[in-house]
């Protein structure tokens, strides 16, 4: 008989399971979570893939949920509301504030406590992670959620629980900031990174120097980003403006779509391209959060990710070009933006592109 020890757990929780291919967090339902002190969901995307899943941490004015430790990393965005994480190491405590749009990562297996800062709003924290790989591959709860390993060379530096932290350069795309804690990734600089779309932005955060893999793009005004695919469990979160993004298999005759703004995530599916467009009269910005990082890929399938995700798929790579791309594509776009009143910026782009494509 096949088992899900994942699946079993989470079952086992008594938390609303949320599984669709978008998902607007803000609205998802939540319940009583006895393990977090908290209210809580699960929530599962179509295209998660076998490593990652979000957890719906919903607090109260006021409420503090319970003292946490695990082995399973974690990425936590700030859906909504203020408040403050402690963190308890063998070097002292880690105390850092937050609220929307913030992003941080807890240290593996430090000990630590969320707090919701407001007497009047509710908190609602999503955190992805990797704990299905880990129940999956140990079968035992109490290993992942009662061991008392500590992990000490991955605290990071003090300042990393601040705001502060170190820029990687690389190369365009590939550019890291290394911290622990961003206070709002709505104003975080990023770097330009035109191969991947027209007015593109992008930096790859490494946090709380973890194997989960975090990135930020931006899309300006007017403009979308080119096609790509790669494996799944990347989960998209919309952090500012609003839009759209077309999913498909190669050799599909139509798309999905998924429509976006803040509080939603999507995962697309493994291999399944996927294209994002901005219909908002501001950059639009998002956050992707997955298992194997630029600097711990994991897999083999995230290291050929990583060196080809801008690449043309003409070329052994995983990104279509403005010109190969569908017409209908481009057309849509032009309908889209025209009932939001925003102009395309791409016209001439997409046009001169055409042409040097013969």
């Amino acid at each position: 008989m096949l088992r899900d020890p994942y699946g079993s757990w989470a079952a086992g929780e008594g938390v609303p399971v949320v599984e669709d291919f978008g998902i607007d967090l803000l609205a998802a339902p939540t319940a009583p979570w006895p393990r977090l002190g908290c209210d809580g969901a699960i929530a599962h995307l179509k295209g998660r893939g076998d490593f990652v899943a979000v957890f719906v941490i919903d607090l109260p004015p006021g409420a503090k949920a319970a003292p946490q430790r695990h082995l399973y990393e974690e990425v936590v965005y700030v859906l909504a509301g203020h408040g403050s994480t402690v963190i308890e190491t063998e070097q002292g405590k880690h105390s850092f504030e937050w609220g929307p749009k913030s992003l941080f990562a807890l240290p593996l297996n430090a000990r630590y406590q969320h707090f919701n800062g407001s007497g009047r709003e509710r908190v609602r924290l999503a955190s992805t992670n990797n704990l299905p790989v880990l129940l999956n591959l140990f079968h035992n709860a109490d290993f992942v959620f009662d061991n008392p390993f500590a992990f000490l060379e991955r605290l990071g530096q003090s300042r990393h629980f601040s705001g502060e932290g170190d820029f990687v350069a690389v190369r365009p795309g590939r550019h890291m900031w290394e911290t622990n804690f961003v206070p709002n990734l709505a104003e975080f600089e990023l770097q330009a990174w035109e191969q991947r779309g027209a007015g593109s932005s992008n930096i790859k955060f490494i946090l709380a120097d973890g194997t989960m893999h975090a990135h930020s793009s931006e899309m300006s005004v007017g403009t979308y980003k080119k096609a790509h695919r790669h494996g799944p469990d990347f989960h998209v979160f919309a952090v500012t403006g609003h839009g759209y993004s077309l999913l498909w298999y190669e050799g599909d005759t139509d798309f999905v779509r998924v429509d976006w703004r803040h509080g939603w995530v999507f995962a697309p599916p493994d291999m399944m391209y996927h294209q994002h467009f901005n219909t908002a009269a501001q950059p639009s910005r998002y956050l992707a959060v997955a298992l194997g990082s630029l600097r711990y890929p994991f897999t083999t399938e995230k290291r050929n990710l990583f060196t080809g995700v801008d690449v043309n798929v003409r070329d052994g790579g995983r990104q279509i070009e403005y010109a190969d791309q569908d017409p209908r594509i481009h057309a849509t776009f032009l309908a889209e933006l025209a009932k939001h009143g925003v102009g395309s910026v791409m016209e001439q782009k997409w046009k001169a592109a055409a042409a040097a494509a013969g």
